[in-house]
Parts: structure tokens; sequence; C-alpha cells
């Protein structure tokens, strides 16, 4: 069975958003740890603003600087499925992505149940519904060095009923 997982970058004030996310790039080594976390992932959850993000990683190589590790999470991210949730976007932009209207818990319940690879699940938004309906097994931050006060938590306005299995890995570790 698959793991739905939940894996975000924060400050270390627990903030996770901005206006152009400069402030989480992760460098060569954290950017590897991150790959390495990404790689069983076979589908990714996204929200629309979230989805609008990470589309960059359909062609990487337009990225100033790339580097190997830029390049490879955007091999990693290509090779996997995503399913944008959203009611405003009329259609999505890259190679297996699906656009649904509705977040179902239940849908969710049965992929982790049939596929063969982990899930993600980013943003905090759509992180909160999948905790809301207890679909969250796993929670990874990657946490920068730096504190950003003017952003969105984590989570934003969720009380969760249970206690989640927390998993903490560090690079080089």
């Amino acid at each position: 069975m698959a793991k739905l997982i939940y894996f975000i970058p924060t400050s270390l004030d627990g903030y996770i958003s901005d206006e152009n996310y400069d402030w989480s790039a992760p460098d060569e080594e954290v950017f590897a740890f991150i790959n390495d976390l990404m790689r069983p992932i076979g589908m990714y959850l996204y929200g629309r603003k979230n989805y609008q993000t990470m589309a960059i990683w359909e062609t990487p190589e337009i990225i100033p600087g790339p580097r190997l590790a830029v390049l490879n999470f955007g091999r990693i991210w290509q090779g996997a499925d995503k399913i944008v949730y959203s009611k405003s976007l009329e259609t999505v932009s890259t190679p297996k992505t699906r656009l649904e209207r509705e977040f179902d818990p239940q849908a969710v319940r049965d992929l982790t149940a049939q596929l063969p690879h982990d899930l993600s699940v980013a943003g905090p938004t759509l992180a909160a519904q999948a905790i809301r309906a207890r679909l969250v097994d796993e929670y990874c931050r990657a946490v920068t060095r730096r504190i950003h006060p003017v952003s969105r938590r984590i989570v934003e306005s969720i009380r969760v009923q249970h206690d989640p299995l927390i998993h903490v890995r560090e690079p080089g570790r």
C-alpha cells in the first residue's frame, strides 16, 4: 500500500510561501537529499497555485545556472503523474497531469490502496484537506535557515486530532 506524504520546505519559523520562493532555494547537497526523498513518489497532488509554481520542472533547463541536482529533480518530477485540484484552472499544461474540480478523500484512499508508488500532497490548503480526512501517512519538513514571518504557515487553520508520524532525516546522514 502506498503512503501519502506531505513534504514541504519551510522557513525556520514554519512559513512556506511568498511571491517568489527564493528564500527556500536549496544548495546542491540539500537538493540531492530532496531528490532522494522525492524519487519514490509516483504521483503529486497539487492545488492550482502549487501546480503553477511547480510546472517549471517540466523544463528545468531554462532555470538560470542549472545544477545537476536541479536537472535530476526535473526528471523525477516529469516521471510522476500529477493531479491538480482547482475550480478555476481551465486546463493543465504539463504531460501526465489531470485536472479535478474537487478534492475527493475516498478517491485518494483508493489511489493509495492501488498504486505501487507513494503519493505526495503539496500546499497548505490541499494538505489541510488531506490531513482533516486523515489521509496523510508521513510528514516531512525541509527547514531552511531563514526566518520569514510574512508568508503562509505550513498548514492553515487546522486542528489535527491524531498524532502524525514524524519522519526526520538530515542531508548526509
